[in-house]
């Protein structure tokens, strides 16, 4: 930690789930984002908003290491977690997406029963407890428990879009991570199931930071504690942090008049 880190106030839980240090994503040479530094607060939800195109998903993925998937994809700068940087040599790209779990735009549940959905990811990662304890845990978790306990053998294909989701959801969770990524959860889904989804994030941060891309404005004004406002530079195309700070301020007085101009409606 710099010097300058150690001046700036200590967050009200006196500790940052995730630091971003001049944080830049590429894929091949183009530069997808540039120059993120940013303290992500511990369990509390981060709202990643900006028009298409300027890099949040990029933004949310590099904090799993999840673009380590896609070929030319690298980055420079520090993501800190524990105080180690995530993009370290030794670190383990497997162990760092099990203790900072995805949940996807579109569900995505594997073919499998609504149980296997869960213990699979919860196999693979080696636990070796009560499987049918934590498939119930998960499940409890995400909301999804009394809707499917007397049909945990039925493919997690046959459930609706909302319940879908929330299966990820307790996927994710049943392998303990401490983040919760989420890319535009709700963007598949009825309004209905979309506060569902609000209504169980509410819950889950209670245990678990979570991190949300979404384009809802809406959305991240109901549903986080901070927001980050992301756009595209217009002289390289790439994208940058222009705000960040406490949702309710964001929305009610940003400081960058483009914040304002894009919660507003007059861009984007």
């Amino acid at each position: 930690m710099s010097d300058n880190d150690q001046q700036q106030p200590i967050s009200p839980n006196g500790r940052y789930a995730l630091q971003l240090n001049d944080v830049h994503c590429y894929y091949n040479s183009f530069r997808a984002v540039k120059d993120v530094s940013l303290k992500l607060e511990r369990q509390k939800i981060t709202a990643f908003i900006g028009p298409s195109g300027c890099g949040k998903s990029t933004m949310l993925r590099t904090l799993n290491r999840m673009n380590d998937l896609i070929p030319g994809a690298r980055v420079e700068g520090q993501v800190m977690f524990h105080g180690q940087n995530l993009y370290d040599p030794e670190v383990d790209p497997v162990e760092v997406r099990r203790r900072i779990g995805m949940v996807f735009q579109k569900p995505n549940p594997f073919p499998k029963s609504i149980y296997e959905n869960i213990a699979w990811g919860a196999r693979v990662n080696g636990y070796k407890g009560n499987m049918d304890e934590l498939i119930e845990h998960s499940l409890r978790q995400a909301a999804l428990w009394d809707e499917v306990k007397d049909k945990l053998d039925q493919s997690g294909l046959s459930l609706s879009g909302g319940q879908q989701q929330r299966l990820c959801i307790a996927r994710a969770i049943a392998t303990k991570p401490e983040i919760i990524l989420m890319d535009e959860p709700c963007s598949a889904l009825d309004p209905i199931a979309t506060l569902k989804i609000e209504d169980l994030m509410r819950e889950l941060v209670k245990n678990y930071t979570i991190i949300i891309v979404t384009h809802n404005m809406q959305q991240a004004a109901r549903a986080s504690d901070y927001t980050a406002y992301f756009l595209m530079d217009r002289d390289d195309r790439a994208g940058a942090l222009v705000e960040y700070g406490i949702t309710n301020e964001i929305f009610t007085n940003p400081k960058d008049q483009r914040t304002e101009d894009y919660i507003t409606g007059r861009f984007g």
